[in-house]
């Protein structure tokens, strides 16, 4: 290499028009060359590699970009799903809601009817049992009221009226003319004469 000289200003140079600084043939070559050689070396191995880098990243966005619109398109459509099966339990609630409501009023009637064929058949028994408690004590009267009647008669009358024919048929008598009312008004009819 050697050194490259410049006239000083105004100086007259056989240079003319040409540009101040050329760089030498030789180096110039050898830059053309080498820059050829590095160009070619890029084209070859680096660039496709590039390529193939930029193409994967570009692949793995779409790809990205497809699966969360596919998973956003999952998300909307189980949000459907869910909303339509909320909608599906409650008008089920409220079926169960209404038929139990249903069931309670059906339940209350029966029990209330139970309740009162219940207590019809309570007051049917208990009167039945009333019935047969008054007879009871009709009879047992009717028995008391003959043995007292028959004692009384037969100390009034001074004669022994225990004879069982007889007293049955002075008991009868007395009992149909008390049950008539005939003693009562005779009773009655001689206290006010007494009284008068």
């Amino acid at each position: 290499m050697h050194a490259l000289t410049f006239p000083a200003a105004g100086e007259g140079s056989g240079w003319g028009s040409a540009p101040p600084i050329l760089p030498h043939p030789l180096e110039l070559i050898f830059g053309l060359v080498t820059f050829a050689i590095f160009y070619w070396l890029f084209k070859k191995f680096i660039w496709p590699r590039l390529e193939t880098v930029f193409d994967e990243r570009a692949a793995a966005i779409e790809g990205g970009i497809s699966r969360a619109e596919e998973a956003q398109a999952q998300a909307q459509a189980a949000l459907h799903e869910y909303q339509a099966q909320l909608t599906q339990a409650r008008a089920e609630a409220s079926r169960i809601r209404e038929d139990a409501k249903a069931q309670g009023a059906q339940i209350i009637a029966e029990m209330k009817q139970q309740a009162g064929v219940e207590a019809a058949r309570l007051t049917e028994t208990a009167q039945k049992q009333i019935e047969a408690e008054r007879q009871q004590a009709l009879v047992s009267l009717r028995g008391d009221v003959g043995r007292i009647s028959t004692d009384l008669a037969s100390r009034i009358v001074g004669e022994s009226l225990h004879d069982e024919t007889r007293q049955r048929g002075i008991v009868d008598r007395f009992l149909a003319e008390l049950e008539s009312g005939d003693i009562v008004r005779e009773k009655v009819g001689a206290v006010e004469g007494e009284d008068a």
